[in-house]
């Protein structure tokens, strides 16, 4: 049996740039045992599943499986575009774990309305965690949890570009991911942003991953009140890098949207 696979990628209108996200489209879905296989082979931070009669979309990492994946999302999209399967000005709904998400496809863009999480910003800081990253509580602007995820705001932009965070060591602690951001500073000679960030997960396999679609859910909850501003351009600053628009649309929904580019397709031997 082969499936058609594709690697997508995404936040970004250059190759080997953005987020690379695996795709595979079937008519119905295959099972888990598959999905955990064809993940780990094609050894992306998340390879999507979308299966045509269910309209159901699904991510795993190479270890797990996630319940929210924007740049795989992303990816499915343009991928059923690029076949033509849909077109310019359709929008596409998609089964999943964490709801009905929606894609609608532009000219040049692909705007994905994904759920706004809940920051809780009572947490205690993990000193240990935050070390181990390469951080000291006096960095530490705010400090919150969101989706079991840690969310860290520093003073300091040009220490989030420094992070040199140890691996290894983060990972025999209790964990599933570290967000970490600043605001721009004035000196950045990135033009239009408004924020930068940095997503460390060595807990699903996924040391730093490149642009995280779902994290800017997060980024858009905290970042549209402090700037107050419900439209804001952020960037990535993973060794790839890439870009994300964010709009929060009302107290739980918000928009990112984003290019992608196909730069690999071909057929998978799964049997």
């Amino acid at each position: 049996m082969e499936v058609n696979v594709y690697q997508v990628d995404s936040f970004t209108s250059e190759v080997f740039k953005g987020n690379p996200a695996g795709v595979c489209i079937t008519d119905s879905a295959l099972d888990e045992t598959q999905m955990y296989a064809i993940a780990a082979e094609m050894a992306v931070s998340e390879t999507a599943f979308f299966s045509m009669d269910s309209m159901q979309l699904r991510w795993f990492t190479p270890e797990v499986e996630v319940k929210l994946c924007g740049h795989g999302t992303l990816a499915v999209a343009h991928i059923l575009k690029q076949l033509a399967l849909y077109k310019t000005g359709d929008t596409i709904g998609f089964h999943t774990l964490s709801g009905l998400l929606t894609a609608e496809l532009d000219t040049d863009e692909i705007h994905l309305t994904f759920p706004a999480p809940i920051i809780e910003f009572d947490a205690e800081i993990n000193v240990e965690l935050i070390e181990r990253i390469g951080l000291h509580k006096s960095n530490i602007v705010d400090y919150g949890i969101f989706d079991t995820k840690q969310f860290i705001v520093i003073s300091d932009e040009a220490l989030l570009y420094q992070l040199a965070p140890d691996f290894s060591a983060m990972a025999k602690l209790k964990g599933r991911g570290v967000l970490v951001t600043a605001q721009k500073s004035q000196t950045n000679e990135i033009k239009g942003v408004d924020f930068v960030s940095r997503y460390f997960a060595p807990w699903v396999g996924v040391n730093e991953d490149p642009v995280t679609g779902s994290a800017h859910c997060a980024l858009s909850v905290y970042w549209s009140k402090v700037l107050n501003k419900t439209k804001l351009k952020a960037y990535q600053a993973s060794r790839r890098g890439g870009y994300v628009d964010v709009e929060q649309l009302d107290a739980n929904t918000v928009k990112l949207s984003g290019k992608a580019v196909t730069v690999l397709q071909g057929q998978m031997r799964i049997a």
